[in-house]
């Protein structure tokens, strides 16, 4: 048995972990980092209306199924995404592949009642302390991932290399793939905390400081975002986003009715998946005196799409800048992300400046 999922920036390391654990006779076959290849064979094969994301996962399960896999794994959300894996194993199994499709969450999340049920569908006998104890370590690394990527992010671009963060991070990575156990887990985490405070940091007190918010999946994953965060370290900006694993697997339900109060009054209802938090996120950025907000989502994605009218609200009562982002099959290239991150980010300088706005 040969197991893969799709990929999602570095959450592949915990999730392969966590499948080795609990299917120890199988083959986890993580997937391949997203690509144009992916892109190209996810989107030739999904209709033209889904958002990027769902594109995203059919050309990560493609190319997973050509090296072998027989068992996929897919996680829904809290759009019309969760709804997808159905849709998704019909164009597979039209396109000719043989092979087991595992929904490990819907609308209504994750339960270990389900986690148990899919191990025993995929012919692995588990009791419920080994699964406990499987995503503790799998949560535990998520935590870690996201501290030391939100501590790179704050101050990457700052440091006399530029590539320090980048290289301490893939280093910390790379470790983390052999790690199976919370003790392991807590001796890495005290090793690279160490390491990022000993790196010489230097943040002027006029530094440009830009929030990022948006749709999870283009939020996160760095190539549907066209690498924007990377882009903003060239322009020596601080960078702070909301949105990650830890917020959605551990945060999100018991924060939704703060995150609906934080909206008010540009929003009164939820509008879905994570249109709220961004709304509640770029309040919070305005008035923690961030000087500009990129909101990015895949083409059409309907509750970020909700939230604009109330950004746009937002934005012209705080005066804060929102650059508005929105990525799909067809803008492959990302000449035109850096045009616009760069008359973005003058526009900021000379905001700060004083020379307008």
């Amino acid at each position: 048995m040969t197991i893969s999922f799709p990929h999602l920036a570095s959450y592949h390391i915990p999730i392969t972990t966590l499948l080795q654990t609990l299917f120890p006779a199988a083959r986890v076959l993580p997937p391949p980092a997203i690509s144009p290849r992916t892109l190209h064979v996810g989107a030739r094969h999904s209709p033209d209306f889904v958002c990027a994301p769902f594109k995203y996962n059919v050309g990560n399960f493609i190319e997973a199924l050509q090296q072998g896999a027989d068992v996929l794994f897919q996680a829904g959300g809290g759009c019309r995404f969760g709804f997808y894996a159905d849709l998704q194993e019909q164009i597979l199994r039209d396109l000719g592949y043989n092979f087991r499709m595992i929904k490990l969450f819907g609308s209504d999340g994750l339960s270990l009642k389900k986690l148990r049920a899919a191990a025993l569908e995929a012919g692995a006998k588990l009791s419920y302390p080994r699964i406990i104890h499987a995503l503790l370590i799998a949560i535990k690394s998520i935590r870690l991932i996201d501290e030391l990527e939100f501590y790179a992010r704050e101050s990457a671009a700052f440091t006399s290399d530029k590539n320090t963060h980048e290289s301490l991070l893939r280093s910390f990575k790379n470790a983390l793939l052999h790690v199976r156990t919370l003790r392991g887990i807590n001796k890495l985490a005290a090793q690279f905390r160490r390491t990022f405070n000993s790196v010489q940091t230097s943040v002027p007190h006029n530094a440009l400081k830009i929030g990022i918010i948006g749709e999870l999946f283009d939020v996160m994953e760095p190539f549907a975002n066209r690498f924007l965060e990377r882009e903003l370290y060239k322009h020596r900006a601080v960078v702070t986003r909301f949105v990650n694993a830890t917020y959605l697997l551990t945060q999100k339900k018991k924060l939704a009715r703060k995150v609906l109060q934080d909206a008010a009054p540009y929003l009164k209802y939820p509008v879905g998946a994570e249109g709220t938090l961004s709304v509640a996120a770029c309040a919070a950025l305005a008035q923690g005196g961030y000087d500009g907000v990129i909101h990015v989502k895949p083409f059409a994605c309907a509750p970020e799409v909700n939230a604009v009218p109330a950004l746009n609200s937002l934005s012209r009562d705080t005066r804060i800048p929102v650059l508005y982002l929105s990525f799909d099959t067809q803008d492959a290239a990302s000449l035109g992300m850096k045009t616009r991150v760069e008359a973005f980010i003058d526009m900021l300088k000379m905001k700060k400046q004083g020379g307008i706005l």
